[in-house]
């Protein structure tokens, strides 16, 4: 069996961007295949699907996601990533497992180990899930389309966690929505280009692209009801190459977070709304564009299989290692699994920083930082544990 540190090491100091993985989906395949799995490649793109099959029982799924973030590594590790790639736009970027992807690869794969070496104390059929492209929301679903579960069978359920900068050691669980759903939209709106001197002449597409930016704050404000959660963000405002130009266009990247269908559909009407009003307003020659993608449902963690994958924590790691996790913002596509199969999910976080190590007041990078990275142990066997845990309070 590999070694598990020296997996992750090799994981993080060679990420991958989304729909990339294919060093990764190669290392992860070679290694299972030595645990007694079936190994099938290529699933839903750079997907990797293990099967360990150990007699009658239930079949149960545990996933992993194993896509890197276009960012500049600033950990200052010696196994830090120094990768650059060409992403979907054909620029030149950095990447790093700055989410924590290749935690979550290597954890699987050191539960999947576990699973196989004491085959004695369980039955059924493990499902082990590497799934690409989460960070763009469409992984599962790629997968989920190439037939992933006519091809392997429907668990019974399926477990998935994802380290996080809680004290190392530690499992967080909640029931119910716990992850937001996740919407994005690239808006292109049209005016007429024309010398800086002579505005009078030009219908300005910057004016126009920043009093939409303005009037989109509004929605959460005043169309939402506060009892309800949402956010909008505009992450991306891109025009023009001089300053004495007016160009011809403008670009927004908006994205927008909810936990509720109504409340989802209204901020979506919403955005288009005030995008079109706006070029209306601004005399616009041309009607806006837009471009949704990136549609990510809300994590639902199932309340009854929760709690029967909570309370085989509680034994394991004692109830004082357990603490409720609160709703996050954030997004993940792991749902997309249960919903396809028609079977619950159930998702934790499980803490990945050790703070004996740090100096008191020391900030704690957060996920998707530069900076983040967690502690390798007790990270790693914390990950491994959690998993094999869950995965036998299910298995027969």
């Amino acid at each position: 069996m590999t070694d598990l540190h020296e997996l992750y090491r090799d994981l993080h100091r060679h990420p991958e961007l989304s729909l990339q993985e294919f060093r990764t989906a190669g290392v992860l395949a070679d290694v299972l295949r030595p645990l007694g799995c079936d190994v099938t490649t290529g699933v839903g793109g750079t997907g990797v699907v293990g099967v360990l099959r150990n007699g009658d029982g239930p079949l149960v799924m545990l996933r992993a996601d194993i896509d890197a973030l276009p960012v500049q590594e600033k950990t200052g590790l010696p196994y830090a990533s120094t990768v650059r790639a060409t992403n979907a736009d054909g620029e030149d970027v950095p990447v790093a497992h700055a989410c924590g992807h290749d935690m979550h690869a290597t954890c699987l794969v050191g539960a999947a180990a576990e699973l196989a070496r004491t085959r004695a104390e369980w039955s059924g059929t493990l499902l082990v899930v590497f799934q690409p492209a989460e960070e763009l929301g469409c992984g599962a679903r790629n997968m989920v389309e190439d037939g992933l579960f006519d091809r392997f069978g429907k668990p019974e359920v399926v477990l998935a966690q994802h380290v996080s900068p809680l004290p190392a050691g530690m499992i967080a669980h909640g029931s119910g929505p716990l992850m937001a759903a996740s919407d994005s939209v690239r808006v292109t709106l049209f005016g007429r280009g024309g010398h800086g001197s002579a505005p009078e002449t030009a219908v300005d597409p910057v004016l126009m692209a920043a009093h939409t930016v303005v009037r989109l704050q509004g929605i959460v404000a005043r169309e939402i009801a506060p009892s309800d959660r949402a956010v909008v963000t505009v992450g991306r405002l891109q025009a023009g190459t001089k300053e004495n130009v007016i160009p011809e266009t403008a670009e927004i990247g908006i994205n927008i977070r909810t936990f509720d269908e109504h409340v989802r559909g209204i901020v979506r009407g919403a955005v288009e709304r005030i995008v079109r009003a706006e070029a209306t307003a601004s005399g616009a020659p041309r009607e806006p564009e837009f471009d949704w993608y990136d549609g990510t449902p809300v994590l639902v963690s199932d309340p009854d299989a929760t709690a029967r994958t909570v309370e085989a924590f509680a034994e394991h790691f004692g109830k004082h290692n357990l603490i409720p996790g609160a709703v996050v913002n954030a997004s993940e596509d792991v749902g997309v699994f249960g919903t396809a199969a028609g079977v619950p999910t159930v998702f934790w976080f499980f803490g990945g920083t050790d703070f004996s190590t740090r100096e008191p007041g020391q900030p704690v990078a957060m996920n998707h930082s530069p900076e983040f990275a967690p502690d390798i142990e007790p990270t790693l066997s914390t990950g491994v544990d959690a998993l094999v845990v869950a995965a036998r309070a299910w298995l027969g």
